[in-house]
């Protein structure tokens, strides 16, 4: 029996993705294509192989025993195809990275626009997500991470600046009539503007002076989801409603201009910066294997 790959790649977006509005997203195509490839594909193996409701779309056991053989079996058919690209001049193709909004603004600029100038024939597609998704599942190539976040059978390589800060401040017209905290508990005392993550709970704050490690819940009136609602917190902030945390890179113009005020500089808590990881399969995709070469380059004057 032959089943066409177009549809066995459809039904392994639509079961990785878990639905097919989220599977039409992430290849760029319709819902509706996919259904009917899904369609197709069950006619003519005979059996269903998904579930589908109104709410969820999950693999029969049918399904997922084909999922479960089907989805190394893609990727080595990716990557057998992508090795002609060994035989090129130049390597292309699609580059797809799954990243935190974070790294999409704070590091990515400073090296996709060399980057796909140097390499022409490279597309890249960058999917923003903060749900700590399996790259492979989600259709990447590679994704971007801290090191806490990191998968333990991955290939990490470091991207971006190797240490920030984790920095907390306000509007000054906030400080003038609250008070400037001196000690991370003061502000158990104010209006604070924390994030999540998606189905998950508030993270707290930490801070770090001399060794003395403290870590407090925020308290505070508005609560965003990382990533999509951090630009509504710095705003919220901007505008005197309460003391915001994030890293210091994000909300240097704003320090810079004066908007904003540093908040306890000093118990700002450095950490490692951001990798990007892969599966270390033997065959790496030739426009990711030039990606990791090029963020591997020394940078500056003696580069």
């Amino acid at each position: 029996m032959n089943a066409d790959l177009g549809d066995l790649t459809s039904f392994l977006a639509v079961a990785s993705a878990g639905g097919f509005r989220q599977a039409a997203r992430s290849k760029g195509t319709s819902a509706s294509h996919l259904s009917a490839a899904v369609r197709r594909l069950e006619a003519q193996l005979g059996v269903r192989l998904l579930n589908r409701t109104t709410r969820s779309v999950v693999p029969t056991e049918a399904g997922q025993g084909l999922l479960d053989r089907l989805r190394p079996a893609m990727l080595e058919v990716k990557a057998s195809l992508d090795a002609v690209n060994s035989f090129r001049d130049r390597p292309a193709g699609l580059l797809r990275l799954n990243v935190p909004v974070s790294a999409a603004r704070l590091v990515l600029p400073a090296i996709v626009p060399a980057f796909l100038t140097e390499y022409p024939e490279i597309r890249m597609e960058v999917l923003t997500d903060e749900s700590f998704v399996d790259v492979i599942a989600a259709g990447c190539d590679a994704g971007i991470r801290y090191e806490e976040r990191l998968e333990q059978d991955m290939i990490a390589v470091p991207i971006g600046p190797r240490t920030q800060r984790y920095a907390t401040a306000a509007s000054p017209s906030y400080l003038d009539r609250r008070g400037r905290p001196q000690h991370p508990r003061d502000l158990l005392q104010h209006a604070c503007l924390p994030g999540r993550f998606a189905g998950r709970a508030i993270w707290p704050w930490e801070f770090e002076r001399n060794g003395e490690v403290v870590r407090i819940d925020p308290p505070g009136p508005l609560v965003v989801q990382a990533g999509g609602g951090t630009e509504l917190a710095i705003d919220a902030a901007i505008a005197g409603l309460g003391i915001i945390g994030l890293f210091e890179d994000w909300l240097r113009p704003h320090l810079l201009s004066g908007a904003l005020e540093p908040v306890l500089e000093p118990w700002w808590l450095r950490f490692s910066g951001p990798f990007l990881y892969y599966p270390g399969r033997r065959l790496v995709p030739a426009p990711l294997r030039a990606f990791v070469d090029f963020i591997k380059r020394p940078v500056g004057p003696n580069a």
